[in-house]
């Protein structure tokens, strides 16, 4: 990991996954600009429908290459169409939000697209088979993903002068990408495993030509996390909740390696909260267990919700936000 490209100088920081409740543009950048003062990131709003939703949004940034919604889901395209038109509206309606809420903004700021493989097995080719079936359709995502990210930052650099991008790649299919447990469009059968040397270097290619710190987030269990750091990620964001002890020694030199960790910790649904010092009290505790120095929690782990909050009420999205902050905040106050 280079050292422009590691992951921004932040202190007891939270942040948000990406998706927000609701269909108000206006209304989701207010609430993440003023809650994540340290890392505000741009939302989505998957409720308005395809091309907003994960997947839509990511197939509305590649170059050259279209998809729409069939009944089985999305599938590649000849040419544009509503679904593209759609997700590039929505898009632009969510970044003029943004900039009104970022004027004068300096510091970091993360934007979120699914990553090449989570697109390639939730895209279905023109004859109705997933395209992480066929090794040149991977190939020809990752590009295209590539050069549509790249316009992307652009236009937000533009946007918001001031601001220092940081990369979150949505990744929840690649642990399944791996195991070959991605099931073809018919769902009576598996596909074939990715070569994982294949899945890494489609990631180092995509994450050298952007330069920008990049992320790489999965809410599924089994997060490759030796793989992503060798593919050059500055920060992996995960669900706390299902990492095991086994995970120790790769979490363990993720950090003294100066990988930033995003924890998530705060449920994404409406619930009760604890206190917030009791939500990171886990991260605490791996800690401990790995013997790794209190002073250095506040600068490597990030506290986040731990998935997106799409599926929650605004007031409960809100209350999360803000206890992230106030979590992270207590990993610096009290780290031991």
């Amino acid at each position: 990991m280079s050292d422009e490209n590691g992951f921004p100088e932040v202190y007891g920081a939270a942040t948000g996954v990406g998706s927000m409740p609701g269909t108000d543009a206006r209304e989701a950048a207010k609430t993440v600009v003023g809650e994540l003062e340290q890392l505000p990131h741009l939302p989505e709003l998957p409720a308005r429908g395809p091309g907003a939703d994960m997947i839509g949004r990511g197939a509305g940034l590649l170059v050259e290459l279209f998809a729409q919604t069939e009944p089985s889901g999305w599938r590649f395209a000849d040419r544009p169409g509503r679904d593209t038109r759609r997700a590039h509206s929505w898009l632009g309606e969510d970044l003029d939000a943004l900039e009104e809420f970022t004027q004068g903004y300096e510091g970091p700021l993360k934007l979120q697209a699914v990553g090449p493989w989570t697109l390639a097995a939730s895209i279905e080719l023109h004859y109705g088979e997933k395209a992480l079936s066929d090794r040149g359709a991977c190939r020809d995502i990752a590009e295209s993903l590539t050069e549509g990210l790249r316009r992307h930052l652009a236009e937000v650099r533009k946007r918001i002068p001031g601001a220092r991008p940081v990369l979150q790649l949505d990744e929840p299919s690649l642990p399944a990408v791996l195991a070959g447990s991605v099931k073809t469009a018919s769902g009576f059968q598996r596909l074939r495993a990715v070569d994982r040397q294949q899945a890494e270097e489609a990631l180092r290619g995509l994450i050298r030509a952007l330069d920008v710190p990049v992320v790489v987030h999965s809410c599924a269990p089994g997060v490759p996390i030796p793989l992503l750091r060798r593919a050059g990620v500055a920060g992996v964001s995960l669900d706390f909740s299902f990492l095991t002890q086994r995970d120790d020694d790769d979490l363990g030199e993720a950090i003294e390696g100066g990988t930033a960790i995003l924890a998530g910790v705060v449920p994404s649904t409406g619930t009760e909260l604890s206190d917030p010092a009791g939500s990171v009290q886990g991260v605490r505790t791996l800690w401990r267990r790995l013997g790794l120095d209190p002073e250095l929690l506040g600068r490597r782990v990030l506290v986040t919700p731990t998935c997106g909050l799409a599926g929650a009420s605004p007031a409960y999205a809100r209350r999360a936000l803000s206890h992230t902050v106030q979590a992270a905040r207590s990993l610096v106050d009290s780290p031991e």
